[in-house]
């Protein structure tokens, strides 16, 4: 097996609740920019993953290096490192606004005062045991001048930013260090799953014009908004595709293996939609031979959905953002894959719905094509974005989140060693 080029390979790890993923991408260069291809994808039945949380390393390890020697065995390439994905309703977002004096005395502002304002927004009072993940800076103002998306090289005395920290549970982010950890990959960075995957499925044009993005896993739903290309708020609810599943069970009194096929075969989103024909369970892997129809498995499934966007909508109320997005909302995830969702999407939120697959990423396998996949391709796209960013030395150091992450993990990671 080739050894990867630590330059050329970047690979995403997305460990969700159901399944894990990983997108491995390599770097070449067309028409003299950099770009990068997704080479190959692969996933794994998750164990020891709860509501995006680690309630079993052992077994959490166990699937993750399952799904690497997946990937490895279709690549041809050995992972050595990877972006890791983390969710959970642990994760916490709050306001924050640093304040420095510019450095020079010509007082033009440069990449490290930008660093150090950054710096002065993490200080804010994080609540105890959480660790910052990303401090994404919204605004600048310089001396008074709001509004400003990029300082650098402009004059001044005194230069603020308006920023948005967003912090996990120290435990659970050591857990999923040290899970990664184990199976003998480094962590290039952990970064929030809604916001990778908001790399692949938002155009920077829908961002600019304002869009949210529901990534809708197994048992988490989270949300990311954007508004002139700057995340306005983001959010992990604990609610998710798997109670859709258990609300089918209950309501038919049937097994959860059966419900998840009466809901991934059968199942639609909204009752007015569904045609009045039977379902035989029998057929579907029940022991009983019952006939239930299509349109009560749907009026289950209604409420559950009508509750997920309910919630979602209560997000965009506390932004004054209800309705009132124009490139409206895009829903990834395995559990956007439910028919008639987006439908259901536009006539509760009141906004534009689109199904999120990956933009402008090329690839050489068809799983880039599955709306599962987009938190691992996102996360190959950050990876490949933040590189970018590094080597260029140009446009905003946090641009793309915390760019001091990296070292930060490498000594979590020490301090893991056995």
């Amino acid at each position: 097996m080739a050894k990867s080029s630590s330059n050329e390979i970047v690979a995403g790890l997305d460990i969700g609740s159901s399944s894990v993923r990983v997108a491995v991408g390599q770097r070449g260069s067309s028409g003299g920019r950099e770009s990068i291809q997704i080479i190959g994808a692969a996933e794994a039945p998750s164990v020891g993953v709860n509501k995006g949380v680690i309630t079993s390393i052992e077994d959490a390890i166990s699937s993750v290096s399952t799904c690497l020697e997946k990937v490895e065995r279709m690549t041809g390439v050995q992972i050595e490192r990877a972006f890791v994905g983390i969710s959970g309703s642990h994760i916490v977002s709050q306001e924050s606004k640093g304040v420095v004096a510019v450095s020079r005395s010509d007082g033009e502002i440069r990449e490290e005062d930008v660093e150090r304002a950054l710096e002065a927004a993490r200080t804010v009072a994080t609540p105890l045991n959480y660790e910052i993940l990303h401090v994404l800076p919204k605004s600048f103002i310089v001396d008074g001048q709001s509004g400003i998306k990029d300082p650098v090289g402009m004059t001044g005395i005194r230069l603020e930013v308006d920023a948005q920290i967003i912090q996990s549970l120290s435990s659970q982010l050591k857990n999923l260090s040290k899970c990664v950890y184990r199976t003998g990959i480094e962590i290039d960075d952990v970064v929030l799953g809604v916001l990778a995957a908001s790399e692949a499925v938002a155009s920077p044009r829908q961002k600019e014009l304002g869009v949210a993005v529901a990534n809708i896993g197994s048992s988490t739903t989270s949300l990311a908004v954007y508004e002139d290309g700057d995340v306005l708020r983001t959010v992990v609810l604990p609610i998710g595709s798997d109670h859709i599943t258990s609300d089918v069970a209950i309501g038919l009194r049937t097994s959860i293996e059966v419900a998840e096929r009466v809901k991934v075969e059968h199942g639609l989103a909204s009752s007015r939609e569904a045609k009045r024909e039977d379902i035989r369970l029998a057929d579907l892997g029940a022991e009983e031979d019952e006939v239930v129809s299509k349109k009560f498995v749907a009026e289950i499934i209604e409420a559950r959905v009508e509750e997920i966007f309910g919630k979602i909508d209560k997000e965009l109320k506390k932004i004054d953002r209800s309705g009132r997005l124009p490139a409206g909302i895009i829903l990834t995830g395995g559990g956007a894959k439910l028919n008639g969702l987006v439908d259901m999407a536009k006539t509760e939120l009141r906004l534009p719905a689109a199904l999120g697959y990956p933009v402008n990423v090329s690839s050489i396998t068809d799983r880039t094509n599955d709306i599962a996949f987009s938190t691992a391709v996102g996360l190959v796209l950050w990876g490949h974005h933040l590189s970018d960013n590094a080597r260029s030395q140009s446009g905003l150091a946090g641009k793309f989140g915390d760019l001091q992450v990296g070292s930060r993990f490498k000594k979590l990671l020490r301090s893991l060693l056995p």
